[in-house]
């Protein structure tokens, strides 16, 4: 050790306690002046230590102690004994303090806390031999530090010399400590390493890392600045380039995109207000120089004018029986749906004729095709577009969350752009597409904003003729647009954007329009997608009904079609192999090849096979994807007074449920059940496919049939379904989806149908084909339901004998 560091240290007259002056966020290390601001705790420390021989005890509050902690964990173990030099009252008026560190301490037990704190404390000095290997670190941590403060700019010469001028290998690593770069826990952490030839390779460590990052900015710093320089000189070297151009006449350059783009700008045939504010962006992009991003905002802008169709209209005036002719060329059956489309546009033509204020004044409403997948709601788009001569645009608003996404980003974003409706406008080249809203009940809301709300004005007729953009930021003209929306279901649509649309809606297909569309469109599509020609293969009608039978029980035609691919794709693999003998061409696809090609079955009717016992019914529910069958199932089982439902449903089904319980226990005596019976049973409900949640009132009528089928042990008929809300009093109230849920059990085999007498009236929208083939019978009272479905006690369900297995070993 030096002898000034002996020096500096108390002698053995100093005593084992001193006062302790608390510090907050600071660390001061030995060899080192330091000026610190006192706060309570430290004026009386500062005082008592100056009466009793200047020296002090400095240590760090913990960052974080716990509440209760005693008072020598609120403190790290390791601060510094330190001599007074000063203490005094700084300019604002609070005391302070000018201490020098002496030597390391370790803090004992306080003994006493108030005014001040008094702890005892060990000495920690340095203790070190010069070693090679300290040499060695010493000239290392001398050359570290020296490379930093090289790069650090403001460093001046007389401290780079008094670092080189430190000899003593712990002066020289506690004087690193105040480094700016330090954290608060690295000078912490560098106080309590005793042993001097660790701190010295944790001091090499740290600079070395420092000196590896002041090195990569000092490269960007001149990158940056290189950069400038070579813009700076670019500018300079276009300005001379400009300048030698005018004097020889050859002054071109922007001057030329100006001219062309001012050329653009005449043809485009800009609406008066359009055209004003073109010419002044014009203007102002003449005064922006080319190299200022401001100039390519201002000439994007203009582009996007000039390229925008603000009078350029396609569209041939509409005959309705080419129209007629379209739409049954391309789509199979729907007769109210297309009677109602020519009906809409037979009134567009009329308005036509009347002028075009007229025609503003009265416009009709916007067209939304409601229905499952696959039934051809986004090909009817593509009918109408065919048929008025018009281009076709389908903008999928699946998931759109953002309202910008539609009108728009204001020019002050740097990448701003039009919203979707004036690309598509732009894309399409017309102002008078047909604009197709695919999937307008998927739209989604959050913190952006509400795109729902930004599509009210582009459908409202007495506001799109000046929608505004929030780029463009002037009115365009939307009022020639044919605007078509699709939807799967209507519940989720905003009503706000509800009352903008009429409703047309699309139910599924049943077995024979199945069939029809598959031959007249599915098929010959998929020969020309899979490359086969007519006269290669042809798929048979006993095929097609095998696919939609057993494979694709859906309301619409999209597996279908899939389906029909991937037998098609097995007839060709079959020719490209060499299978199919060529003279046998072409190869029929029948009912055998399609179980060949797709596997077993997917679909049975299973309908006669699960009602075998009693207590199973058959009833009806809508789906977003088109109507299906569901089967209840209800228990009796001997126990206490219970009901237990399952089967994922909802809270209506459930009341449905308790309903259906209380009616069926209040018509015992009637049904030949005894009156104890429900006191004595445990009741529990079940609908299958319980992954599925299910919810809605017209399961009601299905529970009490299914319950009290259960409860007199009488079958439920097998051939017939039932919807219908039941009251406490046991009347049956209409319901809703009873076309969807007609055509659903017709696709499942079922041929006769319970509904409401009020909901006689839904079956006139139903195929004149399901209207034969089924049987409806409306009901007012559940007494009526349960005469009609259930059979007679004698017909129960048939013993089922299970035979003994041959591998069973039997038990002596």
């Amino acid at each position: 050790m030096s002898d000034e560091t002996l020096h500096d240290q108390p002698n053995e007259e100093t005593p084992e306690t001193l006062p302790l002056i608390p510090l907050e966020g600071v660390v001061v290390f030995p060899h080192t002046v330091v000026s610190l601001t006192l706060d309570d705790l430290g004026v009386p420390a500062a005082e008592a230590a100056v009466r009793e021989g200047r020296y002090v005890l400095l240590a760090a509050r913990r960052p974080d102690p716990p509440a209760d902690a005693p008072i020598v964990e609120q403190f790290f173990r390791v601060g510094v004994v330190a001599r007074i030099e000063q203490l005094g009252t700084l300019p604002n008026g609070s005391t302070g303090v000018v201490v020098r560190g002496l030597v390391r301490a370790e803090l004992g037990e306080a003994t006493q806390t108030a005014p001040f704190l008094r702890f005892t404390f060990t000495r920690r000095p340095d203790v070190f031999e010069r070693t090679p290997e300290l040499e060695q670190l010493m000239v290392e941590a001398h050359a570290a530090i020296d490379a930093v403060l090289e790069l650090r700019p403001g460093v001046t010469q007389e401290i780079r010399n008094f670092v080189r001028s430190i000899d003593d290998p712990g002066h020289l690593a506690d004087n690193t400590g105040y480094s700016p770069d330090y954290t608060f826990a690295e000078r912490q952490d560098l106080l309590e390493t005793f042993d001097v030839v660790e701190r010295l390779r944790k001091v090499c460590d740290f600079y070395r890392k420092q000196f590896a990052l002041l090195e990569v900015q000092a490269r960007l710093r001149q990158e940056v600045q290189e950069s400038a320089a070579k813009q700076q000189r670019e500018f300079y070297l276009r300005q001379q380039l400009k300048a030698i151009q005018k004097e020889l006449g050859e002054d071109g350059g922007e001057a030329a995109e100006l001219d062309d783009l001012r050329q653009k700008l005449a043809a485009a045939n800009l609406p008066d207000v359009a055209r004003k504010e073109a010419d002044r962006e014009l203007n102002r992009l003449a005064r922006i120089n080319a190299s200022s991003p401001e100039y390519q905002m201002v000439r994007t802008y203009l582009e996007w004018l000039a390229e925008l169709p603000w009078n350029k209209y396609t569209g041939q005036p509409i005959d309705i029986a080419y129209t007629r002719q379209v739409l049954d060329e391309d789509h199979h059956g729907l007769q109210k749906v297309k009677e109602r489309i020519l009906e809409y546009l037979a009134v567009k033509q009329r308005r036509a004729l009347l002028g075009e204020e007229n025609l503003r004044a009265n416009r009709e409403p916007i067209l939304a095709f409601v229905g499952p997948p696959g039934v051809g709601k986004t090909s009817l788009g593509q009918s109408i577009a065919r048929a008025l001569g018009r281009s076709f645009v389908r903008m999928s608003l699946g998931g759109v969350r953002d309202e910008a996404e539609l009108r728009g980003f204001r020019r002050t974003y740097i990448g701003s752009q039009p919203g979707r409706i004036i690309q598509e406008l732009r894309r399409a080249g017309t102002a008078d597409p047909v604009i197709l809203l695919d999937e307008i009940d998927k739209l989604g809301i959050d913190y952006r904003g509400d795109p729902a709300a930004a599509l009210l004005e582009v459908l409202d007729p007495e506001q799109n003729h000046t929608f505004t953009d929030h780029y463009l930021n002037l009115p365009f003209d939307l009022s020639r647009v044919l605007f078509l929306a699709t939807a799967n279901t209507w519940d989720t649509v905003p009503p706000a954007l509800r009352d903008r649309m009429e409703v047309i809606e699309l139910s599924g297909y049943i077995e024979d329009e199945k069939v029809q569309i598959a031959l007249s469109h599915l098929v010959p599509r998929q020969l020309r997608a899979n490359g086969l020609r007519p006269d290669e293969a042809t798929v048979s009608e006993e095929a097609l009904r095998c696919i939609i039978n057993e494979y694709t029980r859906e309301a619409g035609v999209r597996n279908l079609e899939r389906s029909i691919g991937a037998v098609l794709r097995k007839v060709a693999r079959r020719l490209s192999e060499g299978e199919i003998d060529p003279a046998n061409l072409p190869f029929v696809v029948d009912a055998a090849f399609v179980r060949t090609a797709l596997g077993r079955p997917r679909f049975t009717n299973e309908t006669r096979e699960r009602i075998d016992q009693p207590g199973v019914a058959i009833g009806l529910v809508w789906t977003p994807v088109g109507g299906d069958i569901i089967f209840v199932e209800a228990s009796a089982v001997e126990g206490k007074k219970e009901l237990i439902i399952t089967g994922q449903l909802g809270d209506v089904m459930r009341e449905s449920a308790e309903a259906a319980l209380t009616y069926v226990r209040s018509r015992a005596r009637s049904l030949g059940i005894e009156p104890s019976f429900f006191e004595n049973h445990a009741i529990h409900i079940h609908v299958p496919a319980g992954a599925v949640p299910k919810d809605g009132p017209s399961a009601g009528i299905t529970i009490a049939t299914a319950l009290a089928s259960a409860a007199t042990g009488r079958l439920v008929r097998d051939d017939l379904a039932m919807t219908g809300e039941i009251s406490l009093r046991g009347r049956v109230l209409p319901i809703g989806g009873i076309k969807e849920k007609a055509l659903g059990a017709h696709r499942a085999g079922i041929r006769t149908i319970i509904l409401p007498k009020r909901n006689i009236h839904d079956l006139d929208d139903l195929p004149p084909k399901v209207s034969t083939e089924m049987t409806f019978i409306p009901v007012e009272t559940l007494d009526e339901v349960l005469n009609i479905a259930l059979l007679p006690p004698g017909e129960n369900a048939p013993v089922i004998t299970i035979p003994p297995r041959t591998d069973e070993v039997p038990v002596s």
